[in-house]
């Protein structure tokens, strides 16, 4: 019998990392797993059987305390769920005494880049959300003439919808980029056309360039929307199933123009235009979506199987072996539901009925 698997997961105390741990958790195998986490709060919510306090991915001695705990714990491999670990973990991987899964370090890098992403889907016409770089007022002008009114503004690196929102007119986008950088925040802001249709995430996993698996979902509404000005607040309380050939088609060529020889996890966000065209907005590298463990409990209640349990067949990839035939696209049934809100167990749905027991 194979000895179990030992696996990191770094950020294992915000709520993508527990998806992900709550994710292996109900795979057909028992896997040891160790959290990491720079708060020193939200380590006490990791589900993990060790945990770990951990320096901030930008200090410096960050990989050698991951490496320590490497050693220590005898782990073979590494998951860093938050872009910024993400971002850091890439450049370092060389350094690492464990494996990783990731895409290559210029397809991290470029990936995290909003503004340079885009180029790339333009230049190979992939539908993408039209973009422009914001360094004075000219610029913004010109991107309420190229996109008309409104506009979107947001912070060119970063998740959670970073330094985003709707603006008007040329005062309201002034005055939300100059808000932020009173705030002494070292952040590049871009304009981006807006796009007034269905919000869409295309989870995808790859090997050497080839789609393993992927499903869609639309995100319907967002935790405490309004706390923020745009409504998008990072992170879904009502999402659903898709079943869409037009966003399988654009999401797989997104990532392709990447990178041809893709491996690992890239999450696509789209969102439709005027025309109902899904448009690429940005890729999340390496890392999964915050409410991963929706499809991975799906999979287990709906198809007593793990085809759609994303973060655990991305495991055993890592751990370079064979997986079962699995559906390229549309994993699971369309229209299932995904409902959670702060401090309430999420609860699948179909048809206004709760599916499978309650989860908790």
């Amino acid at each position: 019998m194979s000895s179990m698997k030992r696996v990191i997961v770094t950020g294992a105390g915000g709520p993508a990392g527990l998806n992900f741990v709550m994710s292996l958790r109900i795979a057909p195998e028992r896997i040891f797993i160790v959290g990491t986490e720079a708060s020193k709060y939200f380590i006490h919510l990791a589900a993990t059987e060790k945990k770990y306090l951990v320096p901030k991915a930008k200090e410096a001695d960050y990989i050698d305390r991951l490496n320590e705990i490497i050693r220590g714990e005898k782990v073979e491999f590494l998951h860093a769920q938050p872009d910024v670990e993400v971002k850091v973990v890439s450049e370092n991987r060389e350094k690492l005494e464990t494996n990783v899964f990731l895409p290559s370090k210029e397809a991290v890098k470029v990936c995290q880049d909003k503004l340079e992403s885009a180029k790339i889907w333009k230049k190979k016409n992939v539908p993408v959300a039209k973009v422009k770089d914001l360094h004075n007022e000219r610029d913004v002008d010109k991107a309420f003439e190229e996109f008309g009114s409104p506009i979107w503004i947001r912070a060119r690196h970063g998740a959670g919808g970073r330094g985003s929102t709707p603006a008007n007119n040329k005062e309201m986008a002034l005055s939300w980029i100059r808000y932020w950088k009173s705030r002494n925040v070292n952040w590049e802001f871009i304009a981006q056309e807006h796009l007034p249709g269905k919000n869409i995430g295309f989870h995808s996993l790859w090997k050497d360039g080839e789609l393993v698996t992927s499903m869609a979902r639309e995100r319907i509404e967002y935790i405490y929307p309004h706390l923020a000005p745009s409504g998008i607040t990072g992170t879904p309380a009502v999402q659903r199933t898709v079943h869409d050939k037009a966003v399988n088609k654009i999401g797989t060529e997104a990532v392709l123009a990447i990178d041809p020889n893709f491996n690992g996890i890239a999450c696509v966000d789209l969102k439709e235009n005027k025309e109902a065209v899904p448009c690429v907005t940005e890729i999340n590298p390496g890392r999964m979506f915050t409410t991963s463990f929706f499809f991975s409990y799906a999979s287990k209640i709906l198809r007593n199987d793990y085809c759609a349990n994303i973060p655990y067949l991305y495991v055993k990839l890592g751990f370079k072996e064979k997986i079962p035939n699995v559906p390229k696209y549309d994993a699971l049934p369309k229209n299932m539901y995904w409902i959670r809100h702060v401090d309430a167990p999420a609860k699948l749905v179909k048809d206004n009925k709760i599916i499978g027991a309650m989860y908790s």
